[in-house]
């Protein structure tokens, strides 16, 4: 039996977010006061501390701004997957976020290379963000 990998828990903050992703949106926060876009789903805006944030879908594209490949698992819920790639994405709209790369063989991975988003179902309730090279 393999071992179960972990699973998003939604705050309140971040339910939105963890809902988008189950649709195939990755969502970012906006300020409404500012134009600041940002990720990970705070209750404030990180640029001027303002409440007012709507939430608005991602382009999808984005770069690798750094990178690892994990060739052991520190994880057992990860063992069959090694070796697989963690990386640092910058979004087009600015904000980065570490993710995996998948499907790829990880030598061909470089810092610059364009990546666009795709999602993970995990079971029936949760669907995580990850990158394909494009």
């Amino acid at each position: 039996m393999s071992a179960t990998r972990p699973i998003p828990v939604p705050t309140p903050v971040s339910e939105p977010f963890w809902e988008g992703c189950q649709r195939g949106e990755f969502l970012l926060q906006h300020c409404r006061s500012c134009d600041a876009k940002q990720f990970y789903p705070r209750s404030v805006c990180s640029a001027c501390g303002a409440s007012d944030l709507a939430w608005r879908a991602a382009s999808g594209e984005g770069q690798i701004v750094t990178y690892t490949v994990v060739r052991r698992a520190i994880m057992e819920a990860f063992a069959e997957r090694v070796p697989y790639v963690v990386a640092i994405v910058r979004l087009a709209e600015g904000p980065q976020l570490m993710s995996h790369v998948i499907d790829c063989d990880p030598d061909t991975v470089r810092i610059g290379a364009a990546v666009r988003l795709d999602f993970e179902r995990l079971g029936e309730d949760a669907s995580l963000p990850v990158f394909r090279l494009a």
